[in-house]
C-alpha cells in the first residue's frame, strides 16, 4: 500500500479503485475464497494489508492477487506467500 494515500487522503480516482478493491475482496469472501482481509492501523511507511485466501494452486492464487483492482492499478503492491495453518480456534474469531 502506498502510505502517502493514508496521510493525504484519496483522489476521486483512488477512491474508486479502493472501492473496487473492497468489492472484489467482498465477492471473493462470499464465494468462499477470501478467508480474512484487513490492514494495519498505522499510517506510515510500515502500513500493510493481509489477505488470506484459499486457492488450488499458487498460479490460481497469483491470478486472484494480480486481478485485484488496486494491484492492477499499482495503488497497492502485492506479494504472494504460501501459508499453512498450524492453530486455529474459530471461537476466537468472533
Amino acid at each position: 500500500m502506498r502510505h502517502d494515500i493514508l496521510t493525504r487522503g484519496l483522489t476521486e480516482l483512488e477512491s474508486r479503485i479502493v472501492s473496487e478493491h473492497f468489492n472484489y475482496l467482498k465477492l471473493l469472501a462470499e464465494d468462499g475464497v477470501v478467508i480474512l482481509a484487513g490492514r494495519t492501523q498505522n499510517t506510515d511507511y510500515s502500513s500493510f494489508g493481509i489477505v488470506l485466501l484459499k486457492a488450488e494452486t499458487m498460479e490460481v492464487a497469483r491470478e486472484i492477487m494480480l486481478n485485484d483492482p488496486a494491484v492492477k492499478n499499482k495503488m497497492f503492491r502485492a506479494e504472494l506467500f504460501p501459508y499453512k495453518t498450524s492453530l486455529f480456534n474459530p471461537d476466537n474469531a468472533k
